[in-house]
């Protein structure tokens, strides 16, 4: 599982029928770069996950690729690679809280 945070959504009015009617997020995995980080630094990428949950900008979500993405869209044959699949309420680092929803 990857943590990241929602940046936005991509808009696809083509695309192919089987994700008629999904939300697209563009997100931006979290990384912590050492043992005492008090906050999280943006990766230096984003990708694109249907958003299986109703996630919104600026969020932070536990995001799935691979096979556990096709698994997690209930069709096997989608043409997924990533998924939203849990949005965070903490994240707590043994006596550090990085993030608590507002």
């Amino acid at each position: 599982m990857i943590l990241a945070r929602v940046e936005g959504s991509v808009v696809a009015t083509k695309k192919n029928s089987k994700m008629t009617g999904h939300k697209f997020l563009v997100v931006r995995p979290l990384v912590i770069d050492s043992p005492a980080a008090k906050e999280f630094k943006p990766g230096s990428s984003t990708l694109v996950a249907v958003d299986s949950l109703g996630a919104g900008e600026g969020e932070y979500v536990l995001v799935v690729q691979g096979s556990s993405a096709r698994l997690a869209a209930a069709d096997k044959d989608s043409p997924v690679d990533a998924v939203v699949i849990g949005i965070v309420d903490t994240v707590d680092l043994g006596k550090t809280i990085l993030y608590k929803a507002h």
